[in-house]
């Protein structure tokens, strides 16, 4: 039970809800997918299977980093594995992609191998040991693409039609958003630790002037393109905060920003 708990808590659950909003995304004007098996197993593997591989990777080249991460060793954040029992999960790993993959092969067809292919490499890159993508600035920030494959899965799976080029734009801007966020709340530990990230280059006020950016070139395509105005004032409200917060930043210490960024970054993804 106890093992069990560990690599439940690898999965990170807590941040299951990323990787579920996009599956859902595709199927929301389709309520009549959740009677049929495939929705189900495709919901199933980007819940547990897809976060326990992408996570329990991670892990196990961050174990000196993650050592000194406060946030570590919760079920929302992930477990502070030792060197120990992270080195021996590429056989759960192996044993639960080589399950799931043919069966959802079989319900969403072989052009579905090209997305699992592209999962792998992309996070091959992400986690050499030496000169993985996480530790070279700003492309640990491209490599947010991998969870944009996500969609075209589910559209796979569950046959439907492809969504528009500027939804994509949106989402991978989402996705760096929230990626920039979780750096910002760890870049004392990754400094201790010497590893390179976008925040730990240009430091907290550069960073929140870059997720600032980004949040308005959001706020640009939910306005202007989808006439998304309850979502756009919500996530306006958030980027007036994240302004104000950035120009006080000098006066505050990092700990009291990197709570504010942690619950910001919340507050954003409930507001989508």
């Amino acid at each position: 039970m106890k093992h069990a708990t560990f690599l439940l808590k690898l999965s990170r659950p807590g941040l299951w809800f990323a990787t579920l909003w996009l599956y859902l995304l595709p199927t929301s004007s389709q309520p009549e997918l959740f009677h049929t098996i495939p929705f189900w197993l495709g919901l199933f593997y980007v819940s547990f299977p897809l976060n326990f591989l992408v996570y329990s990777w991670n892990d196990s080249v961050d174990i000196e980093t993650d050592a000194l991460n406060p946030r570590k060793d919760s079920f929302w954040f992930g477990a502070r594995g030792t060197k120990e029992q992270l080195s021996g999960l590429w056989k759960p790993n192996l044993i639960i992609q080589g399950i799931m993959i043919p069966i959802l092969v079989y319900y969403a067809g072989f052009q579905t191998l090209l997305i699992f292919a592209a999962f792998f490499l992309i996070n091959y890159l992400y986690n050499l040991p030496k000169n993985g993508l996480r530790t070279r600035p700003p492309l640990e920030l491209a490599c947010q693409l991998g969870y944009l494959l996500i969609v075209p899965l589910s559209i796979y799976i569950n046959q439907l039609q492809h969504i528009s080029f500027f939804a994509y734009l949106y989402l991978f801007l989402f996705a760096m958003q929230s990626h920039l966020m979780g750096e910002v709340m760890d870049i004392k530990p990754d400094k201790t630790a010497k590893r390179r990230t976008t925040a730990t280059h240009l430091g907290v006020v550069k960073t929140n002037v870059l997720i600032t950016l980004i949040v308005l070139l959001e706020l640009i395509i939910l306005l202007f393109y989808f006439n998304e105005y309850i979502f756009t004032a919500m996530l306006g409200a958030g980027l007036i905060w994240l302004i104000v917060d950035t120009s006080l930043s000098y006066l505050k210490t990092r700990r009291i920003l990197c709570f504010k960024c942690a619950y910001l970054d919340l507050l954003l993804m409930l507001s989508q």
